[in-house]
């Protein structure tokens, strides 16, 4: 069994450092080989790839745009009536990407409209959300790229947000049908919204084409007091057979770099996966 590979997501990780470069050399000098950026679209593409090598980081996921930020945008894949906004995002991630390197995109589903009730625009969503995905597959499939579906919780993260359990998610995969189209389980949302984590990664791992952690319910790191069992958890990925990265998108409780002792602890055990692998 190989042992996991982890990616530093800069978005969350580092935040006593002020810019993205930074935190990609902070996390090339922890021991990591990969990061992932939630939204790298204020920087310009070639100086995010040159900070990257430059800290020897691959990046191996982006988000699509969150949308107008200024309305409560948060992804557009499922609202209706953004279906040229969510296009032009697209691209936008898609130029990134290629410039990047990065070979997984998040397509963001988005929220609930405001002052709209749940069960009354969830048909219409989940009809938006289907037709964007086949027009995204697409697209990424001509770059040989892959699109990721992430439910988020709406109990504590996002109450609006259209995508939330992983049934709901792979339910709309199986429909979209398209094999470059997988799923992202963050394990802090899964087990916010149904639990049952042992039945649902050995029963979804199979579409899973990304996976990152944090503690619950306070998001922090993985050797953070909560309710879950890391160790236990990493030993079920490998035992699976998962082979692609783990991203650590959590709060860090204080300075990162100490934070890190969970990860240290764990390649101390499983080995440190050598460069370029």
């Amino acid at each position: 069994m190989a042992p996991l590979r982890f990616s530093a997501n800069v978005s969350w990780l580092f935040p006593e450092l002020p810019g993205l470069p930074e935190r990609l050399q902070a996390a090339g000098r922890a021991g990591f080989e990969a990061a992932e950026v939630a939204w790298p679209y204020a920087e310009p593409p070639q100086a995010l790839a040159s900070a990257a090598r430059a800290a020897g980081l691959r990046l191996v996921l982006i988000n699509t745009p969150r949308g107008d930020h200024e309305k409560g945008e948060m992804g557009l894949g499922a609202v209706p009536g953004r279906q040229t906004a969510f296009r032009e995002g697209l691209e936008q991630a898609v130029l990134y990407a290629k410039a990047l390197g990065c070979p997984r995109i998040h397509l963001m589903a988005g929220r609930v409209p405001q002052g709209a009730e749940r069960a009354a625009v969830q048909g219409e969503m989940e009809t938006v959300f289907l037709e964007n995905l086949r027009y995204a597959a697409g697209v990424l499939a001509q770059e040989n790229l892959v699109g990721l579906l992430e439910p988020i919780n709406t109990r504590i993260t996002d109450p609006r947000y259209f995508l939330d359990t992983p049934q709901q998610a792979a339910a709309i995969l199986q429909k979209v049908g398209r094999p470059n189209l997988q799923l992202q389980m963050d394990i802090f949302h899964w087990q916010i919204m149904d639990g049952n984590l042992t039945g649902n990664i050995r029963e979804l791992l199979p579409i899973v084409g990304h996976v990152q952690v944090a503690q619950v319910p306070d998001r922090g790191e993985p050797g953070s007091p909560g309710e879950l069992d890391f160790p236990y958890l990493f030993q079920l990925l490998e035992d699976e057979g998962y082979q692609g990265f783990v991203g650590c998108e959590y709060r860090p409780r204080g300075d990162t770099v100490e934070g890190l002792s969970w990860l240290r602890s764990y390649w101390d055990r499983r080995g440190h996966p050598q460069m370029g692998q």
